[in-house]
């Protein structure tokens, strides 16, 4: 999927969100945290926005990373060919993200693919959606992730399963990059 079209849509419905509760960039900005100019930039696809960003306005929208990210999708189809997975990246965290399975009417589960690369380390406030169950996967490499105040490492082959009420942390171990899956489940 071309990159500066998922922005673009993606710019579209973080305003159409906005415009849907009645906001204003203010008042908005008073809820996320984020400034008002961010936000403005965001919403006309002058920048991409960050995981983090991304992260708190999810948390204000009350939906999951996928589902927004979904929702500038077309209409999900049964079988996802590996071609057809959205690819989202934060090039300045070093982060990217691949929506393997990504949510839809019906269903409460999804699956990811993340890779942070050497020395990424991304620190989410919030989650999205309290209450969210993830499964963390590592595929490939070693991942520090930090819930409920506690640090896990995951090597290859480790899971960490857990409900997510409050901050999190993702930060990738050694020399190289971290590929793991990442299911998430809506409570």
């Amino acid at each position: 999927m071309e990159h500066d079209g998922v922005d673009a849509r993606l710019a579209a419905r973080l305003a159409e969100l906005r415009a849907e509760r009645g906001w204003s960039l203010g008042e908005l900005a008073e809820q996320s945290g984020i400034s008002r100019s961010t936000l403005s930039r965001a919403e006309r696809a002058e920048i991409s926005p960050t995981a983090a960003l991304l992260n708190r306005l999810c948390a204000v929208y009350e939906r999951t990373m996928s589902q927004l990210l979904s929702e500038v999708e077309a209409e999900p189809a049964q079988l996802v060919r590996a071609v057809d997975q959205a690819v989202w990246t934060d090039d300045e965290a070093g982060f990217m993200r691949w929506s393997v399975s990504p949510p839809s009417t019906g269903m409460r589960g999804e699956l990811v693919e993340g890779r942070l690369q050497p020395g990424a380390d991304i620190a989410y406030d919030r989650p999205a959606v309290p209450g969210l169950e993830q499964h963390i996967w590592v595929l490939e490499g070693a991942l520090e992730v930090t819930v409920h105040g506690e640090a896990h490492t995951l090597r290859t082959g480790d899971c960490l399963r857990f409900r997510l009420w409050g901050a999190s942390r993702f930060r990738c171990q050694g020399e190289t990059a971290v590929r793991y899956a990442l299911v998430v489940v809506t409570p």
